[in-house]
């Protein structure tokens, strides 16, 4: 395997943060995406994973080290995306979700569909992380970290009557008799303003 740190194109001496933005320019690069329908998406993808085998196998050499590493705010077991975990816990979700999407597809394993859900559900988009987290638990079902995700979710959902879509909150209380009383306020706005927004009324 090559160096590493050649690969991220760092010096060994380099800040952590210094790795990590060398990894998001890189992945930003050769991210397959840029590279649909395109004869040279093969040879991006094999650059892709060599970027983010490089990235994984710094970071937890210096984990192991002590020098850096996720602490708290999950679980205690073992992570091949403990950069992401700090990145979340941190609250720096965009972050956290370019380093995500720099996984190619075919190297996206359960965790990954964890840490994705978690992003998702912390952005309020409920219905994108349950499908995030249901895939999670289906790719490792007896991982009990991503199964309280799940379990979590899917509680706020059937307690939400009026739960619609990716939306925060619950039921808005807006019926059909809101909709026309707030239309025949408009109206009555626009008469005095010398208008007319509803012409029958």
């Amino acid at each position: 395997m090559k160096d590493p740190y050649s690969v991220l194109g760092v010096d060994r001496n380099a800040t952590d943060e210094q790795i990590k933005s060398a990894y998001r320019e890189l992945a930003r690069k050769y991210h397959p995406d840029n590279y649909n329908d395109n004869p040279l998406s093969d040879l991006a993808n094999e650059k892709m994973k060599e970027i983010n085998d490089a990235y994984d196998t710094i970071m937890n050499e210096r984990s192991s080290k002590g020098s850096s590493g996720y602490s708290g705010g999950y679980s205690s077991y073992s992570s091949n995306f403990n950069d992401i975990r700090s990145l979340i816990t941190g609250g720096r979700l965009e972050e956290a979700q370019e380093l995500l999407d720099g996984v190619p597809v075919q190297d996206r394993d359960a965790e990954w569909y964890f840490l994705n859900g978690s992003v998702l559900y912390k952005r309020g988009w409920f219905d994108d992380a349950y499908t995030s987290f249901s895939t999670a638990c289906r790719m490792n079902p007896s991982n009990p970290e991503y199964k309280a995700a799940l379990d979590n979710i899917s509680r706020q959902r059937s307690g939400f009557t009026g739960y619609t879509g990716g939306r925060r909150g619950g039921n808005t209380g807006c019926s059909a008799c809101d909709i026309c009383s707030s239309l025949i306020c408009a109206d009555c706005c626009c008469e005095c303003m010398g208008g007319d927004f509803i012409p029958c009324c």
